[in-house]
């Protein structure tokens, strides 16, 4: 599975490390931006309040995975679904979009709030997503 976003330093790194928890390593998970910009030390701070680290994990371009095949490509901002390449064997492509937390200016904790707010969104859509795919 494959997540995009713009910058691939946030709602896509997230996403990772969330789905890669929920499925409990079952799914292969990696994420890629259009415009990679490095993990956003915010999103690895949001994450490790609910035990998951994504420290170790870095920002890549979509083209490392052009010629991969996978079964699910989700996008998880409108910039990324627009321009979200073709990948061989024709894999279901989803799109949830959700705000740019990283582009949230103010305070630090209305940044952080923002980020927190992304990540638990994240986590309740891709819970959802995980849902119709398991038989019960």
């Amino acid at each position: 599975m494959l997540i995009l976003c713009t910058g691939n330093s946030a709602r896509s790194q997230m996403a990772e490390g969330i789905l890669r928890t929920l499925s409990q390593g079952t799914i292969e998970v990696h994420s890629a931006g259009t415009h990679p910009a490095g993990v956003h030390p915010l999103a690895v701070e949001v994450m490790r309040e609910i035990n998951i680290d994504i420290s170790g994990q870095r920002s890549k371009s979509v083209a490392e995975f052009e010629q991969q095949q996978f079964d699910t490509v989700i996008t998880v901002c409108d910039k990324a679904a627009e321009s979200c390449p073709v990948f061989p064997g024709s894999p279901e492509r989803i799109h949830f979009s959700f705000e740019d937390p990283a582009a949230v200016e103010g305070s630090r904790e209305e940044r952080l709030r923002a980020f927190c707010r992304v990540r638990d969104d994240l986590t309740e859509r891709l819970r959802l997503f995980l849902k119709t795919r398991r038989p019960q």
